[in-house]
């Protein structure tokens, strides 16, 4: 028994020099990153607003890393293939994915997907937040929700909404709008948000989902009309549009957030530091104004494992939406 005992304490004396070694390697990797550039993966095109989002942070970051920031643009399969490539990189701390949250609250329910979105990808830091803007092609008789509403109505199976993204969120709030407001409008797919945009600009659908960054340019030219925004709250840059809670609908009030996501397996002290940066990067008085001219709000310093539950609870309503479809994942 006491030669058993002697072993054991040998055998945890040996995991606990090692652990120290372990720990210590982390911090001195800590202490040296970066060394190099860091990449930002995007899961969007040039043009869109992750790529205006990830600019921006990458430029605010150069200063606090050391380092230059790329932006690398993976676009393609609504985002799963810059999730991909940052699986597939040295899992070092060079690599990141900024993204939305549906890339794991929504994308996995809609499309067969490869990945675990709880675990092989684990957000660090909330970037922006948004709600979808419900707008209209401005010759629609309608100028408030109550008067879109009475005109569907009074239309019954008339009117189409355009969206991108089958399964994704700007199908199905379309959808519990219609079960909440007891309409009836159809769905009009489109390959994403210009090429729906215009059509609603140009009268062929009449209306659409739309996040802020796209559809406000053309709000506050004249081109569309916006009848409410599913937020919240209002946003700075709609002041005068109110929320869909405002006017009766509290269920439409999903906050869709853009984040910035590491691999699993990344030294945790290079990630602290990593989202340390970033928090610190979004009180630039000028990048918090550029977020606020996009119509979207500047990300909360919620931590990863409250962004985690919050993407946890996104998915459990969006798989009971889609259910409530009878939709299957393609």
């Amino acid at each position: 028994m006491q030669h058993w005992i002697i072993h054991a304490r040998r055998a945890l004396g040996r995991a606990a020099v090692l652990g120290a070694a372990l720990f210590a390697a982390s911090a001195v990797h800590a202490a040296d990153w970066p060394t190099k550039p860091v990449r930002i993966l995007v899961g969007a095109p040039p043009g869109g607003t992750a790529d205006i989002i990830a600019r921006l942070l990458a430029h605010a970051l150069q200063r606090p890393l050391g380092q230059p920031v790329i932006v690398d643009y993976k676009s393609g399969a609504a985002g799963t293939i810059a999730v991909q490539t940052m699986l597939s990189a040295p899992r070092d701390g060079y690599t990141f994915l900024l993204i939305q949250k549906g890339i794991a609250s929504e994308v996995p329910l809609a499309i067969k997907v490869s990945y675990d979105p709880f675990r092989d990808i684990v957000p660090i830091a909330q970037l922006t937040r948004q709600g979808l803007i419900l707008v209209g092609n401005p010759a629609l008789p309608a100028r408030s929700l109550a008067e879109l509403v009475s005109h569907i109505k009074a239309n019954p199976g008339k009117l189409d909404y355009a969206y991108f993204g089958i399964g994704l969120r700007g199908q199905t709030i379309g959808v519990q709008f219609n079960q909440l407001a007891g309409l009836d409008t159809g769905a009009v797919s489109y390959k994403g948000s210009p090429p729906a945009l215009q059509d609603v600009m140009g009268g062929q659908v009449p209306l659409m989902f739309d996040g802020p960054a796209t559809s406000l340019p053309f709000i506050k030219a004249g081109k569309l009309r916006a009848y409410a925004v599913a937020f919240p709250n209002r946003i700075s840059a709609l002041p005068n549009v109110p929320t869909f809670s405002e006017l009766g609908y509290p269920e439409l009030n999903e906050v869709g957030w853009m984040g910035l996501w590491s691999a699993p397996g990344v030294p945790p002290a290079v990630v602290a530091r990593m989202r340390d940066a970033t928090l610190s990067a979004l009180q630039s008085p000028e990048l918090r104004r550029q977020i606020q001219d996009l119509g979207m709000e500047v990300g909360t310093a919620a931590t990863p494992d409250e962004l985690a539950a919050d993407v946890r609870a996104s998915h459990e309503r969006q798989s009971k939406l889609l259910r409530a479809m009878h939709f299957t994942a393609q």
